[in-house]
C-alpha cells in the first residue's frame, strides 16, 4: 500500500510519521478522532488539514493493524 499524505523524515518529530511533512504527526489525528473529534471539526481546529490527509490516517492505521499482533489482557 502506498501513502503519499504521510512522510517520515527524521528531522520532523523524531521521525514520527507525520501529515505532509507537517509536524503533525499522524498518532495526534488518530487520537482526536478516537476521542471523538470529527473530521469536520478537526479540519476547523487545523486548517491545513485537508480531509484527504484524515482519510489517509484511517487507512494507514487499518494497514498496520492488520500487520501488528497485539496480546490483550483477559
Amino acid at each position: 500500500m502506498k501513502f503519499e499524505r504521510i512522510t517520515v523524515d527524521t528531522k520532523v518529530c523524531t521521525g514520527k510519521p507525520c501529515i505532509r511533512g507537517l509536524r503533525f504527526p499522524v498518532s495526534r489525528l488518530l487520537g482526536l478522532m478516537a476521542s471523538g473529534e470529527t473530521k469536520e471539526t478537526i479540519l476547523r481546529a487545523y486548517p491545513y488539514l485537508e480531509a484527504e490527509d484524515i482519510d489517509e490516517a484511517l487507512r494507514y492505521a487499518a494497514y498496520l493493524a492488520e500487520e501488528e499482533t497485539v496480546e490483550f489482557a483477559r
